[in-house]
């Protein structure tokens, strides 16, 4: 069993994290012990006082040297999740020292990328000297980014979170889902097209369980069909538009901002079958009782108003 949180946190030391890198990529304490300029009986000592810490061996010793077991791969991992922390806050510390803006790290599920980009696009051009990382993916993974710290905002839905009241949200409004194909697939001019002509094609959905997987469903049912077999499977807007390009005969379904995007470039064609059922609403979404960064509240502020733009239109 291992000790509890408290004491493992009270006992870890960073020059100690320093050393399982180092022995992970290196494999002898000697190698070790020079890489971040300690002596090897002083990397032996550091070693047995995080094993010690954890209360179970982190490594198989061997003629060879040290190699990682289960446990010790597992806490190597989050080793190097904590040094690279380290290293952001360092830069970001160092860009503020310099008079620069900070750094700003925002979720979004595929179809609020639109949204996104406008605001940033708004909040850079007040504040040019920002650094940006934007990760688009499913809400649970953005929910538990924003819950380790990862992310200042996200926008998501939180319907499916365990703990949607540890929340603070922003609706927004709800997303409408067309269907989309490679510019020459073979129906993509048919003015009485239905789900049935398409449900012989093959298709490319978003992953069990999620909202626009949801509906898709939803409509296979309410039209007495069955869901396509053998779906490809992805929740990346970048794979499925390759996969389409790929494939002449794939069909998709997407947010229809990201759909009017893409087919302004010319990447795919909105299929002549209009949806009846609309994507759950996502929201603007940050930690509740956790105080947001002056930039964080600046960019919430421009997505309210790139919104309320969108609400005009």
């Amino acid at each position: 069993m291992l000790p509890p949180l408290t004491y493992i946190v009270s006992r870890l030391r960073i020059r100690q994290l320093r050393l399982l890198i180092a022995l992970d990529e290196l494999g002898t304490l000697h190698r070790a012990a020079e890489r971040i300029a300690i002596s090897q009986p002083g990397a032996t000592k550091a070693l047995h006082e995080i094993e010690t810490t954890f209360g179970t061996p982190l490594f198989t010793r061997s003629a060879q040297g040290l190699q990682a077991n289960d446990l010790g791969r597992c806490v190597i991992r989050y080793a190097r999740l904590i040094h690279s922390d380290l290293a952001h806050l360092h830069e970001e510390m160092q860009s503020i020292l310099q008079g620069h803006g900070g750094h700003l790290a925002i979720g979004t599920v595929a179809g609020s990328v639109p949204l996104v980009l406008r605001a940033l696009t708004s909040l850079r051009q007040m504040q040019p000297d920002i650094s940006v990382q934007i990760v688009e993916d499913i809400s649970p993974r953005l929910l538990k980014l924003l819950d380790e710290g990862r992310l200042d905002l996200a926008i998501a839905r939180t319907s499916g979170s365990q703990h949607p009241d540890d929340y603070e949200c922003l609706s927004l409004h709800a997303e409408r889902l067309v269907l989309v194909a490679a510019p020459q697939h073979p129906q993509q001019d048919n003015p009485a097209l239905s789900l049935a002509d398409l449900s012989g094609y093959s298709w490319v959905v978003y992953p069990t369980g999620t909202p626009m997987r949801t509906v898709l469903e939803r409509e296979f049912g309410e039209a007495g069909l069955e869901f396509p077999r053998y779906p490809l499977e992805t929740s990346s807007t970048f794979t499925m538009l390759s996969l389409l390009q790929e494939d002449p005969q794939l069909v998709a379904v997407m947010p229809y901002s990201i759909a009017c995007s893409s087919e302004g470039f010319g990447l795919l064609r909105r299929l002549p079958l209009e949806l009846q059922a609309r994507n759950e609403p996502c929201a603007i979404v940050h930690r509740r009782g956790s105080s947001l960064s002056p930039l964080a509240s600046l960019l919430l502020e421009h997505l309210r108003n790139e919104q309320q733009a969108l609400a005009e239109d």
